[in-house]
């Protein structure tokens, strides 16, 4: 029998009851603080895809971080609010019982799912033009932060300082990335893909000072059939800050696989410290 990835492993979800389900944090997406936001996004999203009343697929998803979850078992609460014709709206929680045995809602999220249908379309946002992945180099393992070794990352521009000099000058990062090992790509896979990139201070800056995602939208322009067609090939990434002020800072980005069809876009706002 193959072992399932650790993604999908990460991703196991018990039904206690409909929208009701329990899961338990994974060391190999623990971060410094807590499990990797993606995961917790993708964690969020699935509650949603396991949910006997889903219509459609992923259209958006608002990923709130009320509170590192700390190692151990959790419950996931998925309820749709509204269903339309073509959209269905939705609330999750994300709750574990503190040390006083009281719960504690650590994320909040909302999503909103939809039918998708063939109309005009048009790609207003081209692929940048970028070296291959093959030809770049994939950045080392790094000790204390499990999560980034689960994935194969290959910077074109925007990679961590090589000094932490505070003589930062952009925030823009581009990259290729995708799982390690390979694992065809979904959309709780593509939540998780938004959240990859290191804090935009550290690179605008060249200081490194405690940072963290506050809440996170993930917008999926993808199709299940062009997440299928992206199969176990890199995405590229770009992100960059727009506004950096008392205490927090804001990102956008957005993913293409490797033929230039956009996958996904994301907006963040993340807090950071002195």
């Amino acid at each position: 029998m193959t072992t399932p990835h650790s993604f999908d492993q990460a991703l196991v979800l018990d039904t206690l009851a409909e929208g009701h389900y329990r899961g338990q944090t994974h060391p190999a997406y623990w971060n410094m603080v807590g499990p990797f936001g993606g995961i917790t996004a993708a964690t969020a999203l699935r509650a949603i895809l396991l949910h006997p009343r889903l219509l459609g697929e992923p259209l958006s998803l608002t990923v709130n971080y009320a509170g590192a979850p700390t190692t151990g078992p959790f419950t996931v609460d998925a309820t749709p609010v509204r269903t339309n014709r073509s959209t269905q709206h939705w609330n999750v929680s994300i709750v574990q019982t503190g040390a006083d045995g009281e719960p504690v809602v650590t994320t909040t999220a909302t999503a909103v799912t939809a039918a998708r249908r063939d109309t005009w379309s048009l790609a207003d946002m081209p692929m940048p033009e970028v070296p291959r992945p093959d030809t770049l180099q994939p950045v080392p393992p790094v000790p204390g932060v499990e999560w980034f070794n689960r994935y194969d990352l290959r910077p074109v521009a925007g990679a961590l300082p090589r000094q932490w000099n505070g003589q930062g000058d952009s925030s823009l990062t581009q990259l290729w990335m995708r799982n390690t090992p390979e694992r065809v790509l979904d959309s709780c896979g593509l939540a998780a893909l938004a959240d990859v990139f290191f804090p935009r201070v550290w690179l605008r800056r060249a200081v490194h000072v405690p940072a963290g995602t506050v809440s996170i939208t993930v917008y999926f322009h993808a199709s299940a059939p062009q997440l299928q067609a992206t199969g176990t090939g890199y995405v590229l990434g770009q992100a960059r800050a727009q506004e950096f002020r008392n205490g927090f800072f804001d990102q956008t980005a957005q993913l293409w696989n490797e033929a230039g069809t956009m996958l996904a876009t994301s907006h963040q706002i993340v807090y950071y410290k002195e």
